[in-house]
């Protein structure tokens, strides 16, 4: 995950216009109930620690056991995608591996997609899975990836029905300039491109700190506003920023709606000790929640 620089922003959420970095549309307070399209659909789940963190441990395991690292190229990170994908394999995803080359090395991108939904409006949501080579990377990006993982075991529990198709992504070489996913990206037909209807990304879902903002992207509005909703309503703090930082940017440089957060950087970025002692297990919980519920809201929309 690369730094990103936030501006100031309520947990309210859209009470104001806004344009950042030219790329966020505008948003507006208090329009309509019947200018909004409907909100149906199942409630969403609601997780506990138990859930998430075991994900976490897997992660942490599997770079102690391969030098301390899951990063590209490396027997840690094949393990991590061979992890993610048993699991949600054993849950009834459909499985597929986007290889490409960066670095000289072959790179993965793991893509699930859950059966149903209507194919030519896709929701699509990924985190990546690689770590850099100085550590084991459990908060970056470790704790999105389980976040993602455990939003998929969630969708896959409640057998959910979307109007949208549902798909995810575990994507590889992200440290190293974003090149699994602009490589999934590149080798999308404008076809496809088209069919997705937005994409959804969480990097860093785990970080400490005492009233750390979560960082909302502010670019599809409906996925802004369900993110924004859901931490206003337990009034948690957030951050307002734009397109920029980690693999949203590859989906929105090819023109597709984009949405997501992050908890934002730590001590540890790059660093030998992003153990799983460095991810917050409350925090972590409450991100992969709010995923969940923007999940849920997303995929009933038509």
């Amino acid at each position: 995950a690369g730094r990103r620089t936030p501006r100031p922003r309520t947990s309210s959420g859209l009470r104001r216009a806004t344009a950042v970095l030219g790329l966020c549309v505008a948003l507006v307070a208090g329009a309509s109930t019947s200018m909004a399209e409907p909100r149906t659909g199942p409630t969403p789940p609601v997780v506990t620690a138990d859930e998430v963190m075991p994900h976490l441990d897997a992660l942490q395991r599997i770079a102690d056991r391969n030098g301390g690292n899951r990063a590209h190229g490396t027997q840690g990170y094949r393990y991590s995608v061979a992890y993610v994908q048993a699991a949600l394999a054993k849950a009834g995803f459909r499985t597929t591996l986007h290889s490409f080359t960066h670095d000289g090395a072959t790179g993965y991108n793991l893509i699930a997609d859950w059966p149903g939904g209507d194919p030519e409006h896709i929701l699509f949501a990924g985190a990546h899975l690689d770590s850099v080579e100085t550590g084991p990377g459990i908060n970056d990006n470790g704790s999105g990836s389980a976040a993602l993982l455990a939003t998929a075991l969630e969708v896959s529990k409640a057998r959910l029905k979307p109007n949208r198709h549902l798909r995810f992504a575990w994507w590889g070489a992200e440290e190293g300039g974003l090149s699994g996913s602009r490589a999934y990206v590149r080798d999308l037909s404008a076809a496809e491109r088209d069919r997705i209807d937005v994409y959804l990304n969480v990097d860093m879902a785990g970080t400490k700190g005492n009233n750390r903002p979560w960082l909302v992207v502010h670019d599809d509005a409906a996925a802004a506003e369900a993110f924004e909703g859901y931490f206003a309503a337990r009034n948690l703090p957030t951050f307002e920023i734009g397109i920029g930082g980690s693999d949203h940017v590859s989906f929105g440089e090819a023109g597709i709606p984009v949405g997501g957060f992050a908890t934002g950087i730590d001590d540890c970025i790059h660093e030998a000790c992003d153990r799983v002692e460095n991810v917050d297990p409350v925090t972590e919980t409450t991100s992969t929640n709010a995923f969940i519920s923007t999940v849920w809201q997303l995929a009933a929309r038509r």
